[in-house]
């Protein structure tokens, strides 16, 4: 596998691009939680897995991205809760897509201090509980 090796600046805008997509579209971008298997990047649909919350992403989604010695980190802005969960299940993954639908990353999703993508208080959610994100940041690292 080759060895590339990106400057801080690049870690940083590739960051500041990854989350701008997220703000594509007329509106806010989605934060969908799933249950299941996550697939194997963002291009593949979500099969079988059940969509246990959707919370709505500011519009911008994320600030701009920061250092992160080394790397680029950019914060998401406010999350709205998703004032009842659609189904109950085991969150194990996250999809965020832009308003017209369109995948820009997966995560995965664990709970608080597990050092995953989503951290969550529990990730057993129940059908009609409110689900909410008080912080979430994605990180760009140089190599």
């Amino acid at each position: 596998m080759p060895d590339v090796r990106i400057a801080n600046a690049a870690a940083i805008a590739m960051c500041n691009a990854a989350v701008d997509l997220i703000d594509g579209g007329a509106g806010a971008g989605l934060l969908r939680i799933y249950d299941g298997a996550r697939p194997a990047d963002p291009d593949v649909a979500v099969g079988a897995q059940v969509l246990l919350a959707e919370l709505t992403m500011s519009d911008p989604a994320f600030g701009n991205a920061v250092d992160a010695n080394p790397g680029g980190q950019a914060t998401a802005n406010a999350i709205t809760a998703d004032g009842s969960a659609n189904a109950s299940g085991t969150a194990t993954w996250c999809r965020i897509v832009d308003s017209n639908g369109v995948a820009i990353l997966d995560g995965d999703v664990g709970a608080t201090a597990s050092g995953a993508f989503l951290e969550l208080n529990t990730t057993a959610i129940t059908a009609g509980q409110n689900v909410s994100v008080s912080s979430m940041t994605l990180t760009q690292p140089e190599s």
